[in-house]
């Protein structure tokens, strides 16, 4: 068949089956008098398996290497498909990047940050958290009680995997942002400050037994419509109070209640348990439920019934 006849067959254009021709990849199996290009059965076959490679993104020069048996077809599909997964993951990252913009209408350099961010190795992330921490305690006194809780705290990292989903990305992308901000450290600065500083015990636990109590106790109150300020949520308040005091050797006194505030408004601030609802996603955790609204319902409480 002459070239025309091969493009109708395959659908390659002309142009295209001359150069594959010109190039060996796909040689004529003879020439006519005139000098014109003849193919048989074997040219289509082996035109029809250079367009699949050409498809899958294989160069010139690969093609042409398994063509003359020079590397096996699988260790090159192999190669490719590992590029390929590469390159889905830069352009996941990228999009994730560019979703993130698209909510917050960043200036340039917030975009070129945020970018950064999403494309991040595992060091560099890593990075960014321990820097987050490093200027949160950078103020407590060295104890051993300071130091466990510091160990504990950095030894999880963000792990996104080789192969992140969007959901994990998006999620890493506002963890990293979220701890760059100056109030944020601040805050959990004066958390940390406070809670290895003062000479009594702590006035609210940190034991996750109590705080599973705690939280299903208030969704009881919640769920039975009481609000923090009616009769109803004394005996609830009264009762926490009773319990975290002796706990700690303390009474429930006014005095007590006034810590209780204090340390209340302090460390209620959603940013704390988004940072391990954020952690979940990244490291595909089981989700971390929100007791925000839990913790502010009992500060109000609290704030309505104060002892004379």
């Amino acid at each position: 068949m002459n070239i025309g006849e091969l493009s109708r067959l395959t659908g390659l254009p002309v142009k295209t089956i001359r150069y594959y021709s010109d190039v060996g990849l796909v040689p004529e199996a003879e020439r006519s008098r005139a000098n014109y290009r003849r193919y048989d059965h074997a040219s289509l076959v082996r035109l029809e398996f250079v367009r699949t490679l050409r498809e899958l993104g294989l160069d010139i020069a690969t093609i042409r290497r398994v063509l003359d048996r020079d590397v096996d077809l699988a260790s090159v599909a192999a190669a490719h498909a590992e590029a390929i997964g590469v390159q889905i993951r830069v352009l996941r990252l990228r999009r994730a990047a560019l979703r993130a913009a698209a909510r917050r209408d960043p200036s340039p350099e917030e975009l070129e940050r945020m970018t950064r961010i999403a494309q991040a190795s595992a060091d560099e992330r890593q990075r960014v958290i321990d820097e987050f921490f490093d200027s949160i305690f950078t103020d407590v006194p060295g104890s051993p009680e300071a130091a466990e809780f510091s160990a504990r705290m950095r030894s999880v990292s963000a792990d996104l995997p080789d192969d992140p989903t969007d959901e994990q990305v998006d999620a890493w992308i506002e963890l990293a942002e979220m701890v760059r901000e100056p109030d944020f450290r601040a805050r959990l600065r004066e958390m940390s400050r406070r809670s290895f500083t003062a000479a009594t015990p702590r006035a609210v636990p940190t034991d996750w037994s109590e705080i599973t109590w705690f939280t299903d106790l208030i969704a009881g109150a919640m769920d039975r419509g009481v609000t923090p300020e009616s009769p109803d949520a004394a005996p609830v308040v009264s009762e926490v109070l009773e319990r975290w005091a002796t706990g700690t050797g303390r009474h429930a006194d006014a005095a007590y209640r006034a810590e209780i505030i204090e340390a209340l408004e302090l460390s209620i601030d959603p940013r704390a348990e988004r940072y391990w609802q954020l952690m979940a996603v990244i490291n595909d955790w089981p989700p971390v439920p929100t007791t925000t609204h839990r913790w502010s319902w009992f500060l109000s409480a609290v704030h309505a019934h104060r002892l004379p």
